[in-house]
């Protein structure tokens, strides 16, 4: 089967980044209906990305990628009075660790999380391939759009 994850399985990993805008922020993100991507491959598109690595009972990535000025809306609403390139990497690296817990509660205790990356879109990190096709789900916040890529496949 090429792609084994279920509706509520992507259900569950948005509601993570919707909860935490809305913790930071006080507005909830929202989330537009997900899409399968059609290369092997997620595509890092935005400006700044935070992902974990999932092996165990699954195996492949989780990368929440976005823009710039959406990040700067998350820096303001958390006070930051800085806007430096650590600071965006910081902001999506603990989005990226947000999701790493709810993936551990969700699908169980023994899948094996890497700690987050965050790096920019020029940098080379890129997503290990697996079996499954990767799932894109749109986020929307004050205008400005991130996305969820989820490309995991049971191991």
């Amino acid at each position: 089967m090429s792609c084994e994850l279920q509706p509520e399985d992507i259900e569950i990993l948005a509601g993570a980044i919707t909860e935490y805008f809305e913790v930071t922020t006080g507005d909830p993100a929202q989330i537009r209906s997900a899409w399968l991507l059609q290369q092997s491959e997620p595509v890092l598109r935005e400006d700044y990305n935070g992902l974990i690595e999932i092996g165990g009972g699954y195996r492949g990535s989780i990368c929440f990628s976005a823009p710039r000025r959406l990040l700067d809306f998350i820096l303001l609403a958390s006070g930051h009075g800085s806007y430096a390139e650590a600071d965006y990497l910081d902001v999506v690296g603990e989005i990226a660790n947000t999701l790493s817990g709810r993936a551990r509660r969700y699908f169980g205790e023994t899948l094996a999380i890497s700690p987050p990356r965050a790096f920019k879109r020029d940098d080379p990190a890129v997503a290990p391939r697996t079996d499954g096709t990767p799932y894109a789900i749109p986020i929307v916040f004050r205008a400005q759009e991130a996305n969820l890529v989820v490309h995991l496949s049971r191991a």
